[in-house]
Formats: structure tokens, sequence, C-alpha cells
């Protein structure tokens, strides 16, 4: 696999700053039951590593200790955790939001079976990858057979009440280019997959979010042994929109790796740029110390949350109509 990293360092991206930290984003560990392309975490099957007890426990600590609203659990596949349903059950215990990225096929694996209604037992909000409303884009991106599972998922999720517009059972989809090129303008794919999936299937959702790929891992490294990569960073810095500084993610949350160790963003976590700080900041950290008003770690990379409409783990920053 091709390093990207060396491609991003030298950045005239603009300078960032912390606010209030609002959202800790936990990435459990990198198994996962699918290998997709695009993924920027190189999850897979055959990864081992996994977030252990001690970090699970100091998770709830941050959690106890106030101010974080948000509880984002991501992966890999995060329910493959074995802590996962206790540490979910412990942060809603304690009126925290939580979030599971979620790639849907994950509701059928063995010992899964009853995942769905965990997650609406403990209203758990669910962001759920859905690359396309075709068979066809999405077996070509996630494997043969995931649009079927992915279907089946959601109707499944629909039963328990999930997608309805009932923000304790908040259900999002979450759209992804195939290939280098800028996501459309999110409301209008929106209504294209509300018309699709209704009509085709009977199945509804809350909104969708559309994501531009990261020239990093997989994908980077992708553009890197196709000599499209120049190409890609072009496009995502002519792109540039600098009303999308105030709102990027990574002002009000931070990424914890499956080591417990800090990151402006999940991005910086899979290139190796940690928190700045004295040392390698970890959850402990979080425990003693304000990270308000930090400066935050930038490179190349950040001009794929900024180009055009903006693409966060919310989905884009403004509506696209400017």
């Amino acid at each position: 696999m091709h390093a990207t990293l060396p491609l991003l360092r030298m950045t005239d991206f603009p300078p960032l700053y912390r606010d209030r930290l609002e959202t800790l984003q936990v990435n459990l560990g990198y198994r996962c039951n699918q290998a997709c392309l695009h993924c920027h975490v190189n999850a897979g099957p055959g990864r081992k590593e996994m977030m252990n007890e001690e970090n699970l426990a100091l998770v709830l600590k941050v959690l106890e200790k106030g101010g974080v609203t948000t509880l984002d659990l991501t992966g890999g596949a995060p329910e493959l955790h074995g802590g996962f349903r206790d540490l979910v059950a412990a942060a809603r215990a304690r009126c925290v939001k939580v979030i599971d990225r979620c790639n849907l096929t994950v509701l059928f694996e063995s010992g899964q079976e009853d995942l769905a209604e965990f997650l609406a037992a403990h209203q758990v909000e669910i962001v759920a990858s859905l690359p396309c409303y075709t068979a066809d884009n999405v077996d070509r991106q996630r494997g043969k057979g995931v649009f079927d599972k992915s279907i089946a998922a959601l109707r499944r999720l629909n039963t328990l009440g999930y997608g309805q517009g009932d923000p304790a059972l908040a259900l999002s989809l979450v759209y992804n280019p195939i290939g280098p090129s800028l996501p459309p303008e999110q409301e209008a794919l929106q209504a294209d997959y509300k018309r699709e999936l209704g009509e085709r299937f009977g199945i509804e959702f809350d909104g969708l979010f559309v994501l531009a790929n990261m020239p990093i891992q997989r994908f980077g490294s992708t553009l890197v042994s196709q000599r499209r990569f120049d190409a890609y960073m072009h496009l995502l810095k002519t792109n540039h929109d600098a009303a999308n500084l105030s709102k990027v993610m990574c002002r009000t949350l931070v990424s914890v790796d499956w080591q417990g160790y800090l990151y402006d963003c999940d991005f910086n976590q899979q290139l190796g740029l940690p928190l700045p700080g004295p040392g390698r900041p970890h959850l402990r950290d979080l425990l003693r110390k304000d990270f308000s008003g930090q400066t935050i770690r930038i490179a190349d990379h950040c001009y794929g949350c900024t180009a055009g409409q903006g693409s966060s783990c919310g989905g884009a920053l403004h509506d696209g109509s400017r």
C-alpha cells in the first residue's frame, strides 16, 4: 500500500482551533465483516486490534466528568467488540446520546441476531452506510450481496420504529462517491434516496449524509496507483469553501483510537497525527485537561472536509444552495 501522509504534510490549509468538546468519537477496533475499497481505516475480517477493558473504563470516566454530550462509536464494525453493548448501556444510563456507525450487514452476523432490538431498546441513533440505492454500485464498492443484506437490515430497523421521524430512533444513511469526485448536493440526493428506497423497497429513513472520500489509506493508495492522486487533490483544493471552516467537526470532537490515544479527527487518527500536546495525548488526559482553544493539527487532506458543500461525520456542512 502506498503511504499518502508524505504527500499531504506540506499544506496551505488555514489554521483551525478547538471549541468546547461535545463529541467523543471512539474507534472500538478495526475488525469488520466487510472490507470496502473506500475504507479509510483499512478495516476487515482479519484485523485483530480491539480496545481493551482499561480504555473502555476510561471512556466512561470521561463521560462521567461531564461536558461530552455525544458518544460516537465507530470501527471497523463497532458492534463486533465484546464490550459494545455494556458501553452503550452505561453511556445511555448517563443520559449521553450514543451514535452507532453501522454497516447494516453486521445485523446478520453470528451472535448479533438481537442487535437491532438492543439498539432500539437503548434509543441508539444509527448512522448506516449505504453508498447508493442500486445493487450494482453498492456491491461493487462493498462486496457481492451487501446491497440485499443492507435492504433487509433497513426493513428490520423500520419495523422497530427507526426512520419514522422519532428523534429517539433516528436513522440516517451515508453516501460516498465510488471514485475521485465530490459528492452531489446532499438535499437533492436525499430526495432521490427517499423516492427510490421508498418506492422499490418500502424503506424509510430520516436523513442522508454525503461524505467526500479522503485521500488516505486504501482510497488514497488506489489513487496513487492509478496516478490520480494529484488530480483529486486539485479538485478538493479548487473547491475549497472558507465558509465551511467554522463548521468542521474537529472543532468540537475528539477522536479516540483503539489504544485510547487522542486525535483531532478520525482521518488524523489513520494518518498517525495525534492531538497536539506534550507526549502522546491519551483518554486519561481528558480527565485533567481542557483542550479548548488548542491548535488543530492540519494537512492537505483537510480540504476533503471543506470542498464544495463540505463534508463531516454529520454530512454536508451547508445545503449547497449558495
